[in-house]
């Protein structure tokens, strides 16, 4: 979860029900519902190389489809990086408005996408006036970069995360939602990036400093060349 800090409307009475929560849930979690993996490797790769879920608190494995719980079971639910994985977005998220009347809700965006292409994402998403925007990934040509982004998927595996974390407002969303919100097949590239790319980045110059610096790291790292300046 890249910004906890949204999370703002839990009340201290609240039964919270995180929905996939990898090794490193939310601490206002009561209980956790995670999917059945009979592969760890996979299971790995599903919770991004996170170490394991270690709790003391109800967990519920299941299969996929309909959660195991009753209608507005729980007052607030978490699903923080989820929904890019599920193979039924629309139905997902009507699990979510059932089990719970409100929650928050956080997911990579297309330029994470596009960069890292992870093959365990399977949809685009993006929200846009109160619209969740989603489109399968398998129906774009983005594997087509796969050259470009098999070079910054193993430069964030060898720790260089400098760069997101730098950029996060636009690598990744979250926000909370208080009543079912409307969901979409996205019709076009607009539907999912951001109207206006430059206020989310930076203020500054100095963004554009840190990010060529790590591309030059990048390239220093895989094709051992020194940097030219």
């Amino acid at each position: 979860m890249f910004f906890p800090e949204l999370i703002k409307n839990i009340k201290s009475t609240d039964c919270v029900l995180e929905v996939g929560p990898g090794g490193t849930p939310h601490p206002r979690s009561d209980v956790f519902l995670d999917l059945i993996h009979t592969n760890e490797e996979h299971a790995a790769l599903q919770r991004g190389n996170a170490d394991r879920l270690v709790t003391n608190k109800r967990t519920v494995y299941y299969k996929g489809g309909r959660f195991p719980f009753s209608d507005l079971e729980f007052d607030y639910v978490i699903c923080s990086h989820v929904l890019e994985h599920v193979e039924d977005v629309e139905y997902f998220l009507s699990e979510l408005f059932r089990v719970a009347s409100k929650g928050y809700i956080e997911f990579p965006t297309i330029y994470y996408e596009y960069l890292y292409n992870f093959s365990v994402h399977l949809n685009l998403l993006k929200i846009k006036n109160k619209t969740l925007f989603y489109f399968e990934k398998s129906a774009t040509p983005l594997s087509v970069l796969d050259p470009v982004q098999s070079l910054f998927l193993q430069s964030l595996s060898k720790g260089y995360t400098k760069f997101v974390d730098d950029l996060k407002q636009v690598m990744f969303e979250g926000f909370e939602w208080f009543e079912p919100f409307s969901c979409k097949k996205a019709l076009c590239i607009q539907d999912l990036t951001f109207d206006d790319i430059l206020l989310p980045i930076c203020e500054t110059p100095k963004c554009g400093g840190r990010v060529r610096e790590y591309i030059v790291q990048v390239i220093n790292l895989f094709f051992k060349r020194k940097s030219k300046r």
